[in-house]
């Protein structure tokens, strides 16, 4: 599936086994504000998808108004800027899932998080290119 300028529901991890899979096979890294949880999928039986799950703590924000308004410019930044990653997995047929767990105490602004959330992705794009290289480097035949 190609990428759309939405967030249509086969974009988000709904399901709790997706989400435990996530968390208990992911790797991760951060770019403050977020925390990155990532788990690349080879599967020929379904298409090519990008999946997100937002979590904001209810530790941070006590609040569920300031909690929902955070994990609304967390999709539309996200929204904005997948489209670079659903390339690559495209490219691969690949698919990915991707946890943004929002770390911050304060509501940062809009174009910080669409900055921030720029710069996930890439990190995301830099981190399949490697463990591709890696995968790669590993299948390498031997002469002889």
């Amino acid at each position: 599936m190609t990428a759309t300028e939405g967030l249509p529901k086969y974009e988000r991890i709904c399901k709790e086994n997706d989400i435990q899979a996530l968390f208990d096979k992911g790797h991760g890294f951060s770019v403050y504000p977020y925390r990155v949880i990532f788990l690349f999928r080879h599967d020929e039986n379904h298409p090519v998808t990008v999946r997100l799950l937002v979590s904001v703590s209810k530790k941070r924000f006590h609040h569920a108004v300031k909690r929902n308004r955070v994990k609304r410019l967390i999709r539309e930044s996200w929204r904005r800027n997948k489209a670079a990653l659903y390339e690559i997995c495209e490219k691969d047929n690949i698919s990915v899932d991707v946890a943004l767990v929002y770390t911050a105490t304060v509501i940062h602004s809009y174009e910080e998080m669409l900055a921030k959330t720029k710069k996930a992705v890439n990190e995301l794009i830099i981190k399949y290119n490697s463990t591709k290289l890696n995968n790669h480097e590993t299948h390498r035949p031997t002469a002889g």
